[in-house]
């Protein structure tokens, strides 16, 4: 019997497997890769009476590599918060699914585990840009306003390490993020005694610093664009500057977008945080897209494409 946990590189992935393996520790092989890299259950070729444990990628994404998981007889245990498609109904497949645009994959697991490491899913929340959630979970942990800084700070710090073409363009593999962070069961211990905090933080300050020169494509009452150039530093500060304008701008929908090589783009988007809703509706029009009603995106979006996605841009939100 061989267990795996799968997930995606980003804060709500890594804090989600934390949590988990806090309160149920076991060893398994770690799958796992930049944030657009969420086809991952596909990666593994399980054998009957294995385990696998899959969190924050979209059941949609990798219904496929499910359904034939389960048929060689391997169990699967499932959470997340993204587009699900056909939830598989099978004795060996255990779903922690939900869709609401102010949960996250932490929170699913907080709630699976009756909040017993919550300050973690406070993290990946605020990883997550979600705000209000993130504080509204900590209001029971009594917790001081520069504590709550400290783990809004380190939410971004771990999301920011996710965006990336390929692993080189992080700072740290996110399968090493992992276990740096898994001794510790309090995240203000990690900040104070692992250096991975300051460098990330330090880095994604330089990163968004470029990012905050730049002017929109288009920006009007309730949508604005932004076109990032082909360097490693866009790949890497597209999540944390798209999750900064939201902030700034709660009535307006934002869409970043990052060149790549070959004159194509990845694609973000961020629904206004008044009405977090059309993200996932908007991305999963084109081929490569997917996410959730808040906060969305295009893995692969062809330069012919962009005027459409412009225009179904504006449409959602006008």
């Amino acid at each position: 019997m061989k267990f795996y946990d799968i997930f995606n590189g980003d804060a709500d992935g890594i804090c989600a497997l934390h949590q988990l393996r806090l309160a149920e520790p076991r060893a398994a092989e770690l799958v796992t890769g930049v944030k657009r890299d969420i086809e991952l259950v596909g990666r593994v070729a399980p054998q009957a009476g294995d385990q696998l444990t899959v969190l924050d990628v979209s059941l949609r994404s990798n219904a496929g590599a499910v359904q034939r998981a389960l048929a060689c007889g391997a169990g699967v245990q499932y959470f997340d918060h993204h587009a699900a498609g056909d939830i598989p109904q099978h004795p060996r497949f255990e779903a922690h699914i939900d869709t609401a645009p102010d949960v996250c994959t932490s929170l699913l697991v907080d709630r699976h585990l009756e909040g017993k490491h919550r300050l973690w899913a406070v993290v990946a929340a605020f990883g997550d840009n979600l705000v209000e959630s993130a504080v509204r979970a900590a209001q029971p942990l009594q917790l001081d306003h520069t504590e709550l800084a400290r783990l809004h700070e380190l939410g971004e710090a771990i999301n920011y390490n996710a965006y990336g073409e390929t692993v080189d363009d992080l700072h740290y593999h996110p399968a090493d993020l992992y276990q740096a962070i898994a001794p510790y069961q309090d995240p203000r211990h990690f900040i104070f005694d692992e250096p991975v905090f300051e460098v990330l933080k330090q880095a994604g300050a330089e990163d968004l610093a470029h990012a905050e020169e730049l002017r929109p494509e288009f920006a009007t009452d309730t949508a604005a664009l932004y076109i990032l150039p082909d360097a490693a530093w866009s790949r890497r500060v597209n999540g944390v500057f798209g999750n900064r304008l939201a902030q700034a701008g709660p009535q307006r929908a934002h869409a970043v977008l990052v060149t790549k090589p070959d004159g194509s783009y990845v694609v973000s988007v961020r629904a206004p945080r008044s009405k977090p809703l059309g993200a996932d509706v908007l991305c999963l029009a084109f081929a490569t897209g997917g996410g959730r009603k808040a906060a969305a995106g295009i893995n692969r979006l062809p330069p012919q494409e962009l005027p459409r996605f412009i225009e179904a841009f504006r449409d959602t939100y006008k």
